[in-house]
């Protein structure tokens, strides 16, 4: 026979949180605490009652307990930069000398931003990292056009059928 669940002295606040609760999850949070302790079901079968994974039905019902009868929504939100270097606020400042000297005239070698990037973070980058990096920023690559914007198409031809040979 397995343990005896925890979580007595809040199963109060869990029948009182049952009665108001507004959201699914608070709803599955409360059954996690209550279901249990009140009718003897084990993880599994409380897991399975409220359709979530056994690990994560233990995750919200420990977090229930612990939060001492307050439900705490922790699930990850979408988007935003999870996996991010550095706040965006030293990423102006680590670009600041690069974007100044590309104001004056200069242009912005990638290979050297790359190369003040890994010394900063003390570890490699991808390139795409870079990239990514000057994009969020107000950067964006250059590239020559393939024809001069002032180009006469006619006046070229012109002047290759009229050119001498030898």
């Amino acid at each position: 026979m397995g343990r005896r669940p925890s979580g007595v002295a809040v199963l109060e606040k869990a029948k009182a949180f049952l009665s108001e609760v507004r959201t699914i999850f608070g709803l599955r949070q409360a059954q996690a605490v209550i279901l249990p302790l009140e009718y003897g079901f084990s993880i599994e079968a409380t897991a399975k009652i409220i359709g979530m994974s056994k690990r994560r039905t233990c995750q919200i019902r420990r977090q229930f307990i612990v939060s001492n009868g307050v439900c705490i929504d922790n699930t990850p939100k979408k988007g935003g930069r999870y996996r991010e270097n550095m706040s965006y606020e030293k990423e102006v400042a680590f670009l600041a000398p690069f974007l100044e000297e590309a104001k004056s005239g200069g242009i912005i070698v990638v290979g050297t931003v790359k190369e003040a990037l890994e010394k900063y973070l003390g570890r490699s980058v991808a390139l795409a990292s870079v990239y990514n990096l000057l994009h969020r920023h107000g950067w964006r690559k250059l590239s020559p056009d393939k024809r001069h914007p002032k180009a006469d198409a006619d006046t070229q031809d012109e002047w290759k059928k009229n050119s001498l040979t030898l």
